[in-house]
């Protein structure tokens, strides 16, 4: 699903991800965390994308190192997990795993909490790919504090944006803590 670029930035998308969504104004590069990210802003933002199948192995098998990215998205200003099933679906586990759905479905919402991470689920591929478009679109509108020019600009520089924690505090920020 090729997606119009309406905000002017770039998805990258991580050079280890095997079945990439395909996204009109994207680069490959190897990320440190995640699937996708927007240019200039990969130390901000981070979106990991699973199948059902693959949530279910990370839970399972792979659960240390799951627990390790969650870890390192936490580290984010967003961090993310976009799941490609419906919860209902996701409730319905997959032939290989001896895993109970609801004790994969308690991780995830333990591990949301305590690592601040946001975990969404989308009904299929097609949705999950819109999804996270979506996501990366609204934290580049609103949250990444930079205009495009602003960003196309630090990128010829080879200046990547200081996490919002290394900024001097605005009275923006001091209301925005309040509510």
């Amino acid at each position: 699903m090729k997606k119009k670029p309406e905000n002017n930035f770039t998805i990258v998308i991580d050079s280890r991800e095997n079945h990439p969504y395909k996204y009109s104004q994207s680069v490959v590069k190897a990320l440190k965390s995640g699937d996708y990210s927007i240019l200039g802003l990969e130390d901000r933002i981070a979106i990991e994308r699973k199948t059902k199948e693959d949530a279910f192995s990370s839970l399972g098998a792979g659960r240390a190192r799951f627990e390790k990215e969650m870890e390192r998205l936490s580290g984010y200003d967003y961090g993310a997990i976009v799941i490609e099933s419906n919860l209902d679906d996701f409730l319905n586990p997959p032939a290989f795993t001896q895993m109970n759905p609801k004790a994969a479905i308690n991780s995830l919402i333990s591990w949301s909490v305590k690592y601040k991470v946001f975990i969404f689920f989308a009904s299929d591929r097609r949705h999950a790919e819109a999804l996270t478009y979506r996501i990366l679109e609204k934290y580049f509108k609103h949250r990444s504090g930079m205009t495009a020019k602003q960003i196309e600009d630090a990128k010829k520089d080879g200046y990547l944006p200081r996490k919002k924690e290394e900024r001097h505090e605005t009275t923006n920020d001091r209301l925005n803590n309040r509510r």
